[in-house]
């Protein structure tokens, strides 16, 4: 197999010949009249604007494998990757395509693990129960689900990629506050996003195509509590556990603006909502301060309503005990 550059590695006018993934494209309109190929393409370390100045060449449909050569430029400061010449990758081609879509970090496997272990670790039967019952349901469509479309965790397994990080947060918060119930709040974040799964329309590499007619009329939070409430009235589970629940899930937005009707009103709820935003921005900032130079600022990002700054100098970082082998 040809060795081929990543994309958020590649220089000012360095040669691509290889292999990229679409994640969107659309045939748009020049200002001067001719027809060009605007496209969003990836591979495993990230994304690229690319364009192609060829009117005749019909805009690639998302989750297509290309074969392409191009060069790689700049525009507004940011890498966008001109395309000379593509095709649709053929049977034969020699390709990987774990190189090509981002993924989680960790194993799909090994993040499943991780929350299974935690659920078996609640103490209310109850709750339990509740829990797996909904993740039994999730079923295999967990392993390569993305949390989102385009922003936070748009990886394959995203979705648990979100969910174990939280997880390990609400530990080290619920070390902090005792006062917590640490076995609800840890609910609360499996459960929080599962009906994701419904809202959007994801094969399995990860890539959303749309969200589904669901997903548009109702949204996840919706979903998320009516499928609780049929899974707590099947097992018996007590009223008050669920109507939390249902709660955590129907207020982690915070705000009616941002889908949720009702604010946090316990601590528990209240702090599934940091955490979910709190994963999220790091996630996104991870990712756009990658794209830029030290010491250079992004555009504005308009899922954060600010840009990002990237300082020069890289942190000093001591060893964390986990890291050396200590206790």
């Amino acid at each position: 197999m040809k060795p081929q550059p990543q994309l958020v590695s590649m220089l000012k006018n360095q040669a691509f010949d290889g292999f990229l993934l679409v994640r969107a494209a659309a045939q748009r309109t020049s200002s001067n009249g001719s027809k060009y190929l605007d496209m969003t393409l990836c591979d495993i370390s990230g994304e690229v604007n690319a364009k192609m100045w060829d009117g005749l060449t019909p805009a690639p449909a998302p989750a297509t494998v290309l074969r392409l050569r191009g060069v790689m430029l700049e525009y507004n400061g940011r890498p966008q990757l001109r395309v000379d010449k593509l095709r649709p990758a053929a049977e034969g081609d020699d390709y990987d395509m774990a190189a090509l879509a981002p993924c989680a970090p960790q194993p799909s496997g090994e993040m499943m693990d991780f929350i299974l272990n935690r659920v078996d670790a609640i103490a209310d039967r109850e709750l339990k129960a509740l829990v797996l019952k909904r993740l039994e349901e999730a079923g295999d469509r967990l392993m390569y689900y993305p949390a989102a479309s385009k922003l936070h965790h748009a990886e394959r397994g995203g979705l648990l990629h979100h969910t174990s990080t939280m997880l390990r947060t609400a530990r080290a918060v619920c070390d902090i506050y005792p006062f917590l119930d640490a076995d609800l709040l840890a609910a609360g974040v499996i459960l929080h996003d599962l009906c994701k799964l419904d809202e959007l329309a994801a094969d399995e590499i990860g890539m959303v195509s749309d969200y589904t007619r669901e997903g548009q009329l109702l949204g996840h939070l919706v979903m998320g509590v009516a499928a609780l409430d049929r899974c707590a009235r099947e097992l018996g589970v007590r009223g008050e556990l669920t109507a939390m629940l249902e709660h955590m899930i129907l207020s982690h937005h915070d705000l009616p603006e941002y889908g949720s009707p009702r604010r946090p009103m316990f601590p528990e709820a209240e702090v599934l909502h940091i955490l979910d935003v709190l994963d999220a921005r790091m996630f996104e900032m991870r990712r756009e301060l990658a794209m830029i130079k030290p010491g250079g600022f992004t555009e504005r990002i308009w899922s954060l309503e600010r840009k990002l700054y990237r300082r020069r100098e890289e942190p000093v970082r001591l060893e964390r005990p986990e890291e050396t082998g200590e206790e």
